[in-house]
């Protein structure tokens, strides 16, 4: 970060120093230590670990953070931005999911087995993450009580996300699942590009549009 004081010389000139101040890591972490918190007891001790792995990253908007045939290698918190996930296809692409700000994101089932994966994660925006190999969640989950509790904890709600949403394929409308998305996560709607939010809940762009339609 850069820190600018203007001043007057004795001439009555105006002029401006610089001083460049490096903030700590810990700065830009607060976000993911609530995370943790929310889920387990966290102790000092067993967060300077945790933290200790993380490294930062950046994507710019367009740029994928996997593609299809990788194999996933970090499990990453999302400090800002937005990330879609989708099968890749000569006629039609598909979304499947989205990560946004303050959440995990990450091609789990690849990142679990460490083999490749088959579809892509695509930043929408610009997008900062904090990341930690597939090897430093190893060592957090053998040096760390909490890391381990919260290690189970992203598992299990990856599983309950995925099966809820194959349910609502199954069984509910497109208008039911849009209207789902407008009940439970209506910061989709201002984030993400209406054609893939179509995608998204499995219908044609001009199939959304005669929702919204209906809806508003």
């Amino acid at each position: 970060m850069i820190i600018r004081f203007s001043f007057f010389t004795r001439n009555g000139t105006s002029s401006y120093i610089c001083i460049f101040v490096v903030l700590p890591k810990k700065q830009f972490m607060g976000y993911l230590k609530e995370y943790i918190e929310s889920i387990v007891d966290l102790s000092d001790v067993d967060w300077q670990c945790i933290s200790s792995f993380f490294v930062r990253r950046e994507y710019k908007k367009g740029e994928c953070l996997i593609t299809s045939g990788q194999t996933e290698k970090f499990l990453s918190f999302i400090e800002e931005g937005t990330v879609r996930y989708y099968f890749p296809a000569d006629d039609k692409e598909r979304t499947f999911d989205f990560s946004f700000d303050k959440q995990f994101t990450c091609a789990y089932d690849s990142f679990l087995t460490q083999q490749p994966c088959n579809y892509i994660q695509e930043a929408l925006s610009k997008t900062v993450v904090w990341s930690v190999s597939y090897d430093d969640l190893q060592t957090i989950y053998d040096r760390t009580k909490s890391g381990k509790l919260w290690g189970h904890h992203l598992l299990e709600d990856w599983f309950l996300q995925k099966s809820k949403r194959e349910i609502r394929l199954l069984k509910q409308s497109a208008k039911e699942r849009y209207l789902d998305i407008i009940y439970d996560q209506p910061y989709m709607i201002q984030k993400v590009p209406l054609k893939y939010i179509a995608s998204y809940i499995g219908i044609t762009p001009q199939a959304l549009s005669r929702i919204r339609k209906s809806v508003y």
